[in-house]
């Protein structure tokens, strides 16, 4: 049985190109920073907001490797992963703490634009002209004949 459910799921454009480097173990892991927005209608005032919230991202293994070959900063991704705090001490001996989500053999990572790799769009073909059919007109039919005795009434 579970503990409980640790995922997070993120959509947005990154803030910069991703930065990538190699474990002792050979494996990558890249960092990049995401940032998601939401926007609202005060409705008081009608006024139009905007906030916009900025995530720490580590990627390791192959997807990392991919975010360093095809991301760049404002590419859209989607980002699926697991919420990691872990604590660090700075120069000046202060403890501080960083949230950041996981991606790891358990998460996902999707990229979101049109073409990973900017490369102009071939030309289109010119199609072949369709042969064109003339309309049928459909063939009159014969009303039919009333019997002796029929007229209009509905009994």
């Amino acid at each position: 049985m579970s503990n409980g459910i640790n995922k997070a799921i993120l959509i947005g454009n990154l803030g910069a190109d991703p930065e990538v480097r190699t474990l002792p173990s050979g494996d990558a892991v890249a960092n990049i920073s995401l940032a998601t927005s939401e926007s609202w209608t005060d409705r008081t005032t009608g006024e139009l907001h905007e906030r916009t919230d900025w995530h720490r991202i580590a990627l390791f293994g192959k997807v990392a490797e991919i975010a360093g070959e095809y991301l760049h900063k404002g590419s859209r991704v989607y980002v699926e992963g697991k919420l990691r705090t872990r604590k660090w001490t700075t120069a000046e001996g202060h403890e501080r703490y960083t949230t950041e989500v996981i991606v790891d053999a358990r998460g996902s990572m999707q990229m979101l634009d049109g073409r990973a790799v900017q490369e102009p769009a071939p030309e289109p073909k010119p199609e072949p002209p369709k042969p064109v059919r003339k309309a049928r007109k459909p063939k009159a039919r014969p009303e039919p004949a009333l019997a002796e005795g029929d007229d209009d009434i509905p009994f």
